[in-house]
């Protein structure tokens, strides 16, 4: 039987890139607001016997999870055959420790929260910590898309001569990953973090830069605060504008007008959360995994 592929309404033209690619039909998914805030959901009524794909980037947790439990719990009472969950961007995973007394430990709820409803996961590039990989917190099958392609491929073909710039220690895996799809050098910058908004940075000297445009890339832009400590610093370098690359385009607050002040040239993310600084499609790599997701679901495998 075709998959069913329900999108949440933020998501819904990445979705349909995803189901055409997938061969999935794009079912309903109905998500309305009564006078006192509850939310109705109405899916595709369709799905019995059908391994159903929600779509619903997790950018806005607070807001879209309980739906995305309604939906889930609909399309089981429906007759799915097996429900899974593509969330491009998947929120609470920065919490994963009791850093003061008293504190949730989000990383861990929010990963049981969606276990309960869900047989398998797919999400692009989680912001984990302490926590080594997606297994450590989820029981049922977690994978992350790989986006160091699509990112290299759009650098390549959108900037002279760059050289990628990494925004800490943590990220200079993947940087290097990137840059070595691109055929790039790379630098990584040192961070300090004074608070939630506060952050100071070090980059190498300008000769390492010299001649090259700088490409910040990031895997989130929440704050843009790192981002915008980065830029500050490459403006007295005299090089061309830098480019800001980032996967999650969150931009909360004035973040978008935080880096526009700081100097940056371009901002550009993936896809995964919909914005207009879109412009590297996930689309492809998001497929291939959930397309070997919904083959093992036909042979019966979901653990």
């Amino acid at each position: 039987m075709t998959p069913i592929l329900l999108s949440f309404p933020d998501d819904r033209a990445l979705a349909a890139a995803v189901a055409a690619r997938i061969g999935a039909h794009l079912g309903r998914l109905e998500w309305r607001h009564f006078p006192d805030g509850e939310s109705l959901v109405a899916i595709d009524p369709g799905v019995a016997g059908a391994d159903v794909v929600l779509f619903a980037s997790l950018n806005d947790p607070d807001r879209k999870a309980l739906p995305l439990r309604f939906a889930a719990r609909t399309a089981r009472e429906l007759g799915a055959r097996s429900v899974g969950l593509v969330a491009p961007y998947l929120a609470y995973m920065r919490q994963d420790a009791r850093f003061r007394p008293g504190e949730a430990v989000a990383a861990h709820a929010f990963a049981q929260f969606l276990d309960e409803s869900m047989d398998w996961l797919v999400t692009v590039a989680p912001h984990l910590h302490r926590i080594a990989t997606l297994d450590a917190v989820f029981r049922m099958p977690a994978v992350a898309v790989e986006t160091a392609r699509p990112l290299a491929e759009w650098i390549q073909r959108e900037v002279d001569r760059p050289v990628l710039i990494g925004p800490d220690s943590e990220s200079a895996q993947w940087v290097a990953e990137v840059a070595a799809h691109a055929q790039v050098p790379y630098e990584v910058l040192r961070k300090r973090r004074r608070g939630d908004r506060e952050v100071e940075v070090s980059l190498p000297a300008g000769a390492s830069l010299r001649g090259r445009t700088p490409v910040l890339v990031d895997d989130i832009a929440s704050s843009g605060r790192t981002l915008a400590a980065a830029l500050a610093h490459l403006n007295g370098l005299h090089l061309p504008p830098p480019v800001c690359v980032v996967i999650h385009a969150i931009f909360a607050g004035d973040a978008w007008d935080c880096l526009v002040r700081a100097g940056a040239g371009r901002i550009v993310s993936t896809d995964s959360i919909a914005h207009p600084s879109n412009a590297i499609s996930l689309a492809a790599p998001i497929a291939s995994i959930v397309a070997q997701r919904l083959a093992l679901c036909g042979g019966d495998d979901r653990n």
